[in-house]
């Protein structure tokens, strides 16, 4: 079959699944899970009725316990696929589903006849369906069920039964150990299946929270909490493209602690850190949601402003230098300093590269440096 030929035919097979299972991940997930248990029921029905017709079986009973069973198990897939379960904690309601099915096991058992020995396996792969979405708790839940539920089938084989279908006492016996075994040990496997489950994804989410933490450190700046240089000079970049294609103005500006070398030499590396860590809030207080605040160096912060008018900026950058100098920074108890601030700003000029911008916003810090600090300077 050439690829143009077989394309469509996926293409159906793929809307025709999406018919079916739909395309909402955890109901899909649901849906194939009770699509399994569907198959399932089908041949254990297509069993019961060989069974039957052997003449090992009523067939009256086997064709009503079919029509019970099958129509039970279709009911739950219909149920899962209108959408109704959909926002249950479970919504293949797997807990209920499996106890139905041993409850239709038990009851094949009492009308098998002496074909019963197919059972137990089919008992083991109903419960092994335990693993899809039950706990612990519910798993053993489950096994006392069916060591009840065989108790009562295996009672009413041998006592009250038709004659012709009572087994043997011994043959009993090896019967009803045959189905405890299989409970305990397919019981055992479901619960080491869900502890390696759970373990899975218990490193997976270790595994999340270390990605992003990485992603963190990568990004951020540790001390402050703010973007840092790699994260920023991104950020650069693609607001640049954005503001060549928009024609929006972008600006940038530089902000310097002043005599912030003192702080460290006077009061030590600690109280500097302690000083960065006010600085960037305060800062942050003042800009908006859409400005991005980076420390870029040391006591060097850039601030990154699009969409904003020289004069907007201007103003925004004027309440930042003042409400720094209006709040004082405390270090200890009675050790109180005050902090200035000194800015270099401009604007994105048409053709120019963000680096470029970078530049001269750089110049013009120096220039606010060089006029006595505390001062906002523009680039020209």
């Amino acid at each position: 079959m050439s690829p143009e030929t077989s394309a469509p035919s996926r293409s159906l097979l793929q809307r025709m699944l999406d018919l079916l299972l739909t395309n909402e991940p955890r109901q899909r997930m649901s849906l194939v899970t009770t699509g399994l248990a569907c198959l399932l029921m089908v041949f254990c029905i297509l069993a019961m009725k060989l069974v039957a017709a052997a003449g090992l079986a009523d067939e009256e009973l086997v064709h009503w316990w079919a029509l019970a069973s099958g129509a039970c198990v279709f009911a739950s897939f219909a149920l899962i696929r209108s959408g109704f379960t959909r926002h249950w904690h479970d919504p293949a309601f797997t807990h209920i589903q499996i106890t139905y099915a041993i409850t239709s096991n038990a009851a094949a058992y009492v009308i098998a006849g002496h074909a019963r020995g197919i059972v137990p396996p089919i008992l083991a792969v109903i419960m092994m369906f335990g693993v899809f979405g039950l706990g612990p708790a519910q798993i053993k839940a489950l096994l006392a069920y069916g060591l009840v539920a065989f108790c009562i089938a295996g009672a009413v084989v041998q006592w009250w039964g038709p004659p012709d279908t009572t087994t043997p006492g011994a043959l009993a016996a090896v019967y009803l150990l045959i189905v405890v075994m299989v409970l305990v040990t397919s019981t055992a496997l479901t619960l080491r299946a869900h502890a390696v489950r759970e373990r899975l994804q218990a490193k997976k989410r270790e595994l999340s929270r270390a990605v992003e933490q990485i992603r963190d450190l990568a990004t951020r700046d540790e001390l402050t909490g703010l973007p840092n240089r790699r994260y920023m000079l991104e950020v650069m970049r693609i607001e640049g493209l954005r503001a060549g294609r928009s024609g929006q103005p972008l600006l940038m500006a530089q902000l310097d602690l002043d005599f912030f070398k003192a702080v460290n030499d006077t009061y030590g590396h600690g109280a500097g850190d302690q000083v960065l860590q006010c600085f960037a809030r305060t800062v942050l207080a003042c800009v908006r949601n859409t400005d991005i605040l980076a420390r870029w160096g040391g006591e060097e912060f850039v601030l990154l402003m699009a969409d904003t008018s020289a004069e907007d900026g201007q103003r925004l950058l004027e309440r930042v230098r003042a409400t720094v100098a209006d709040t004082p920074v405390q270090l200890a108890p009675g050790v109180i300093i005050n902090l200035t601030i000194s800015i270099g700003a401009a604007q994105l000029n048409r053709d120019e590269t963000p680096l470029r911008l970078l530049q001269r916003t750089d110049e013009a810090l120096y220039s606010a440096k060089r006029q006595g600090r505390n001062s906002v300077v523009w680039a020209e």
